[in-house]
């Protein structure tokens, strides 16, 4: 039979009384909300240029320009 060693050190990151996430992740967190705003932005006016029609060329540009895959 095994017996399993439980560690009285916190967990990493886990920090009691403190429910914000820190600097450095909520400055990450505002880059990549940025970077996807901008990315909506640019897509919906590839759409406009297209009279709001979106068709499977529009798609492709969207996915060359992006990088997205369904």
């Amino acid at each position: 039979m095994k017996s399993v060693a439980s560690s009285a050190l916190p967990v990493a990151g886990a920090r009691e009384g403190s429910s914000l996430p820190g600097f450095l992740r909520r400055l990450y967190t505002a880059f990549l909300e940025s970077r996807q705003r901008q990315a909506d932005k640019e897509i919906a006016r590839m759409l406009h240029l297209n009279g709001d029609v979106f068709t499977d060329s529009v798609e492709r540009e969207i996915e060359r320009r992006y990088g997205l895959r369904a």
